[in-house]
């Protein structure tokens, strides 16, 4: 593999960077309410909090604009960049495959440390997992990525369409194993929003991270997560082969096109989407997963447009440098993020799980990811990559690759 090595500072796309730096802020606003604990706290709790009449409306707004969005620009984003990987080791000689699935097992074995060890709602080892089975679609035409893209994407509605009609659940065998765990450490549905709020040694907190991890496992079947992140990573690939980020301006009236048609569709669906999710589903599983199906894409392509058709007309705007940067250590931040939230919510740190709303917890939020900017910024001045990219960058090209600029 002597031939295939990272792209350089020239190959960099600044509107990737933006745009990973960005999902980076919606995926820490989508994963605090968890590390705060306040997903997992009962009604009675979230009304005893005085931010209560506020929550009812952030809660809202976060469904709307946030939820599954931005893990849909990441996995996008992930799609391109497996483009960009094999068509460059392709062009340098290399073989491409072999780098690829080198490269993913580098990344399954970060996810599952990172879910295993430190947090239970870890997405790199599916990204990892999902991403072995890409290269099997590399040599498809446009038209059969789009339309694979599309059907992956689809798909879970009819899966959600079984397991409603025959009464069914699919992850069952993971809650069983979930439980079980549970019950061998005394984990209740009682004392399960206060647990790692409590968890004062490591040892307390790995008990419940064991019993989190067939809980993930149970989320990702339930979400029928797989075929969500195969149909985006297609996406991505798409885009990524078109090089429709390279040429953004030559693209812009399809660009515009994106914009519009997700504007039409994404927000009467975000609307029943947030309606659907706050009244516990009141239509069904079914009609739930429609809403999602219809939501989370377009507004993602929304997103991914609106700041493309900025881009091209104002390139030199502040917001593309501030949110690039720490979009270049995009693994790193996301690590992260897990980190600052163990050291703010658990026992382990200090201690403020269960004790903010939804409001407070996402303004918590929001300064983590302003925290991760400046030392994003810091880090920058002094070296090219972040440090797990760096470790990343060693496994995958079995040699050590300077890290200072």
């Amino acid at each position: 593999m002597e031939n295939i090595l990272p792209v350089n500072e020239k190959q960099r796309h600044i509107i990737l960077d933006f745009l990973r730096g960005f999902a980076l802020l919606g995926i820490c606003l989508a994963n605090y309410p968890e590390f705060s604990l306040w997903t997992f706290l009962s009604s009675e709790n979230q009304i005893s909090l005085s931010t209560y009449n506020v929550d009812i409306v952030v809660r809202f707004l976060q469904y709307f604009f946030i939820d599954a969005k931005f893990y849909s620009i990441f996995s996008i984003l992930f799609g391109i960049g497996f483009s960009i990987i094999l068509s460059n080791a392709f062009q340098r000689g290399g073989n491409g495959k072999k780098l690829f699935f080198r490269r993913m097992s580098g990344l399954m074995i970060i996810g599952f440390l990172h879910l295993m060890f430190i947090w239970s709602g870890d997405i790199l080892l599916l990204y990892a997992v999902t991403g072995m089975f890409l290269p099997f679609f590399y040599n498809l035409s446009d038209k059969k990525l789009i339309y694979l893209s599309l059907i992956f994407i689809s798909f879970p509605i009819v899966l959600d369409f079984i397991q409603e009609i025959f009464n069914i659940r699919f992850a069952q065998f993971f809650v069983n194993l979930q439980w079980q765990v549970a019950e061998k450490y005394s984990i209740t549905e009682e004392n399960f929003a206060f647990w790692l709020r409590d968890a004062d040694s490591y040892e307390k907190m790995f008990q419940f991270l064991k019993m989190g991890f067939f809980e993930r496992m149970s989320e990702f079947v339930d979400g029928h997560r797989f075929f969500k992140v195969l149909g985006l990573f297609l996406l991505g690939f798409y885009i990524g082969r078109k090089k429709l980020f390279a040429n953004l301006a030559d693209n812009i009236s399809l660009i515009k096109k994106v914009f519009f048609y997700g504007l039409i569709i994404g927000l009467p669906a975000n609307c029943l989407y947030a309606w659907s999710a706050v009244n516990s589903k009141p239509l069904g599983l079914t009609i739930h997963s429609v809403f999602y199906t219809f939501s989370a894409l377009p507004l993602a392509l929304v997103y991914i447009s609106a700041f493309s058709i900025l881009y091209i007309k104002k390139p030199d705007l502040k917001i593309f440098t501030i949110f690039s940067v720490p979009g270049r250590f995009a693994l790193t931040n996301y690590i992260m993020q897990s980190v600052l939230g163990v050291v703010l919510f658990y026992g382990l740190g200090f201690v403020l799980g269960t004790k903010f709303g939804l409001f407070e917890t996402e303004i918590i939020a929001f300064f983590v990811f302003v925290f991760e900017i400046f030392m994003s910024f810091l880090w920058f001045k002094f070296f090219k990559f972040g440090p797990l990219e760096w470790i990343w960058r060693i496994y995958n090209y079995g040699k050590i690759l300077p890290i200072r600029r």
